[in-house]
C-alpha cells in the first residue's frame, strides 16, 4: 500500500440551487500531508464527506489504490469531523473502546489502543469524564483519538486545530507528521494557513467548489508577483515612482515594499536605490501562504466578473 493515494475524482454536488462542488479533483498520495484550505462553505466539508460515504457525490467518485472506496475501505479512515461527533453524556475512555470496536478492534486492542492514545495526546486523566464536562480544547483532543484508535490507514480531518492551544498544536502536529511518516495518507483542512504553509507538504485551494490550485507552497508561489523590501534611509518617498513594471506597497519604518511586474528589473531597481545613498536592506519577500490564498481567490473573482 506504500504508493496507494487517495483520489477525488470530478466530484460534484448541488444542494437545491447551492453547487456547493463543481468537477473537483485532487489526490493525497501515500505518506503525505495534504492541506485543503478554502474560505466557509467553499465546499471543503462536502467532499470529506463524501470520501466518508456520509455524502453521495452527484457525479465523480473517491478512490484508494485506484478502487472505488466502499464500506470496507471506510474501516480503515481515520475521520475527525468539524463538529464534534462525539456522545457528550458518555465517559471518555468507554466511548473510545466502542468506536475502535465499531472500526474491527477486540475488546483487548481497542483498550489497549486508548490507553496508549489518550496519554499521548494528554487526556489521560479525563477517561472516566463525560465528554461535556471537558474543556474544548480536551474534547478536541478526544475527538482526535477517536480518528486514530483503530489504527487507521488513511486520515481525513476537518479543521482538527480548531480551539487549540499552543501546546496542543505541537503534540497534533508531530502526531500527523508521523502518520505521514508512516506512509498513510493525510488531507486536513484549516483556516490556520502559517500552520498549513508550515506543516504540509501540498496544498489545495478550493474556491465555490472549484479546485483552484493545487501544488506544493514553492510551485504556488512560482507564479507569484515577486516583492521587494528595500531599505535606502537616504532616498525620498517617491524614489521608485517612475521604475517600469514597479509599484509601491507601503512601507514598514524606513523600509519601502514594491511589487514587480512579470519582465520588471529588480536590478535597476537596486542601482536607483543606490543612487540615493548607502541601502541597508535589499531582499526578495516570498509570499505567505495567507498571501498565495487571497491572490487566488482575488483572481479567479476577477476572472468571473470578466466572464
Amino acid at each position: 500500500m506504500a504508493d496507494w493515494k487517495l483520489e477525488f475524482d470530478h466530484l460534484s454536488k448541488r444542494y437545491g440551487d447551492v453547487q456547493a462542488l463543481r468537477d473537483a479533483s485532487f489526490d493525497v498520495r501515500a505518506g503525505e500531508l495534504f492541506g485543503f484550505v478554502g474560505s466557509n462553505g467553499a465546499g471543503k466539508t462536502t467532499a470529506m464527506r463524501i470520501a466518508l460515504g456520509v455524502l453521495a457525490a452527484d457525479s465523480g467518485e473517491v478512490r484508494w489504490g485506484g478502487a472505488p472506496i466502499n464500506l470496507e475501505t471506510r474501516r480503515h479512515i481515520g475521520y475527525m469531523p468539524e463538529e464534534r461527533g462525539l456522545y457528550p453524556k458518555m465517559k471518555v475512555g468507554e466511548q473510545l473502546v466502542y468506536l475502535a470496536r465499531l472500526h474491527g478492534l477486540s475488546t483487548t486492542a481497542a483498550q489497549r489502543e486508548v490507553e496508549a492514545w489518550t496519554e499521548r495526546l494528554g487526556v489521560a486523566a479525563r477517561r472516566d469524564d463525560e465528554v461535556q464536562k471537558l474543556s474544548l480544547g480536551n474534547q478536541q483532543r478526544v475527538q482526535l483519538a477517536a480518528a486514530l484508535v483503530h489504527n487507521p490507514s488513511i486520515l481525513v480531518l476537518d479543521e482538527p486545530f480548531s480551539g487549540l492551544d499552543p501546546v496542543a498544536v505541537d503534540v497534533m502536529s508531530k502526531v500527523l507528521l508521523e502518520k505521514a511518516a508512516e506512509g498513510i495518507p493525510v488531507v486536513f483542512s484549516s483556516h490556520q494557513l502559517d500552520l498549513v504553509e508550515r506543516l504540509c507538504h501540498r496544498v489545495g485551494i478550493i474556491r465555490s467548489g472549484q479546485m483552484v490550485a493545487v501544488g506544493t507552497v514553492d510551485e504556488l508561489r512560482a507564479g507569484a508577483t515577486v516583492r521587494l523590501v528595500v531599505d535606502a534611509p537616504r532616498a525620498g518617498a517617491d524614489w521608485a515612482d517612475a521604475l517600469p513594471g514597479v509599484t509601491l506597497c507601503g512601507w514598514e519604518g524606513s523600509k519601502v515594499v514594491l511589487e514587480l511586474d512579470h519582465g520588471a528589473d529588480d536590478q535597476l531597481v537596486l542601482q536607483t536605490a543606490l543612487a540615493t545613498g548607502p541601502v541597508r536592506e535589499f531582499t526578495r519577500r516570498q509570499p505567505s501562504l495567507t498571501e498565495l490564498f487571497r491572490n487566488v481567490v482575488t483572481e479567479n473573482d476577477e476572472e468571473e466578473a470578466a466572464a
